[in-house]
């Protein structure tokens, strides 16, 4: 009998190409640049609202709402963003959430009120709400499948970036102007980005095949394969049946396909998602407040906080070595719980000066080794029909846990439990969430992205 010769499908000959930082690598540092400014805006809320408080005579409960709009824009923004990238592309639905996003943040230096800053920040964090899930589904689907677990906990990396420029750029730019609005106006830089998407990265192959769009599919293909030095070989290009198509209902029949393909992983990302972004931004936004009142200077406050952000970056790096070598579940398991015990330890000491610097700095590592796995292990655990919708609902359950829940820890959980007694609590939610992953949700260290 002659055996017949195994024919790859286009998805696995793009799964097995080398990487080469000027093909897969340029999608990743494209990709990984809107990541930074995304957290240069998140970051940024901490620093508008001890100086907006001040200005315009806030109240804690009126300042939470400059983080709190901002995030629940966010939120709306990943599923519906998620959504339009799984069902008309990729690269066209991050080229729209960068524009709206550099567009309403930089109106958002007009302003003179509350209530007019927090709708503009809430459109503008309706943009940048997608371009996590579109970056990972992006820069996933590029990515060899050897390499896939160090590239998405590698985009991690950008995000301390952001965080820490910040910080230290805010700190600069108001040492010169005394003034919030120059760190706002500094958002525009992320429209620049638009210029180098049109140019550089084309769109998923893997959403094309998905699509039935094979004549575009083959093309990237072969120019992937052309442009990595490898020998073509024969390939073939799956006809899909279900091939859903953009419309009113499609963000919802996302949902519902979501939750269809497995109730299980779904719950346990939500959960995740849910409770180690919430530790984590009620940290992120409040901690220049919170060193404030324990006496620290504004300036020393701000650099303290830029400083937990740029230690992520070593963090993000000791995550992008460890995750292949203990997989995803263990590592994530470990950097989450211990990160949410730090900031109980921190709030306990944070009148002691001498060891509130450590602390913040080995805090602002270890989550950054919780985050980057995070994201990764969400990106593997759906199928390319689902992965940005998949991960996009997870962000936005998260976005709707870190703008409301920063607003009830510091007018409820604190005044009723203490700052360490909040943290602890909220540490406690992290551990239920950890549980619940072990016991829903499958390990994905070197398994091929599902088709």
């Amino acid at each position: 009998m002659t055996q017949t010769n195994y024919v790859p499908s286009g998805s696995e000959v793009v799964q097995s190409l080398p990487w080469k930082w000027n093909v897969q690598g340029r999608i990743f540092i494209i990709g990984g640049l809107g990541f930074m400014f995304d957290a240069w805006d998140v970051s940024l809320n901490g620093i508008l609202i001890p100086l907006l408080s001040d200005e315009w005579d806030l109240s804690a409960g009126q300042a939470a709402w400059i983080g709190t709009a901002n995030l629940l824009g966010m939120a709306l923004g990943a599923f519906v963003w998620a959504t339009i990238a799984d069902r008309i592309g990729r690269k066209a639905a991050f080229t729209a959430t960068l524009a709206v996003f550099a567009l309403f943040t930089v109106a958002g230096a007009l302003t003179t009120d509350i209530v007019t800053f927090a709708v503009l920040r809430f459109i503008a964090g309706f943009g940048l709400g997608g371009a996590i899930p579109v970056d990972y589904a992006l820069v996933g689907e590029f990515t060899p499948r050897k390499h896939r677990g160090r590239v998405l906990t590698a985009m991690d990396a950008w995000w301390p970036i952001g965080s820490a420029l910040a910080g230290f750029v805010s700190a600069w730019l108001l040492a010169m102007w005394a003034d919030w609005r120059p760190p706002l106006l500094a958002m525009v830089l992320p429209a620049i980005l638009l210029i180098f998407v049109r140019l550089w990265i084309p769109e998923s192959p893997m959403f094309l095949i998905r699509k039935n769009r094979h004549n575009e599919a083959r093309k990237v293909i072969d120019n992937l394969v052309k442009a990595t030095g490898t020998k073509p070989v024969e390939y073939r290009l799956e006809t899909m049946d279900d091939v859903p198509k953009m419309s009113a209902g499609a963000v919802f029949d996302q949902l519902r396909r979501v939750w269809a393909f497995s109730w299980r992983t779904t719950l346990a990302v939500w959960l995740l998602f849910l409770t180690v972004m919430f530790v984590y931004y009620v940290s992120l936004q409040w901690l220049p407040t919170f060193l404030m009142e324990a006496g620290f200077e504004q300036t020393q406050a701000f650099l303290t906080t830029g400083g937990m952000s740029a230690i992520g970056l070593v963090g993000a790096l000791v995550a992008t070595f460890l995750v292949e070598k203990t997989g995803r579940r263990p590592l994530l398991a470990v950097s989450a719980v211990l990160g949410s015990i730090l900031l109980v330890v921190l709030a306990a000491f944070l009148h002691v000066p001498a060891a509130v610097l450590p602390l913040v700095l080995i805090y602002g590592m270890v989550v950054q080794v919780a985050i980057p796995v995070m994201y990764a292990y969400a990106s593997e655990l759906y199928p390319t029909d689902l992965r940005s919708s998949g991960f996009g609902w997870a962000s936005a359950v998260s976005r709707i846990s870190a703008g409301i829940g920063p607003l009830l820890f510091v007018t409820h959980l604190v005044p009723a439990l203490t700052l360490a007694g909040a943290f602890a609590f909220a540490g406690g939610l992290v551990v239920l969430a950890v549980i619940a992953m072990f016991l829903l949700a499958p390990e994905t260290t070197g398994r091929d992205l599902q088709d």
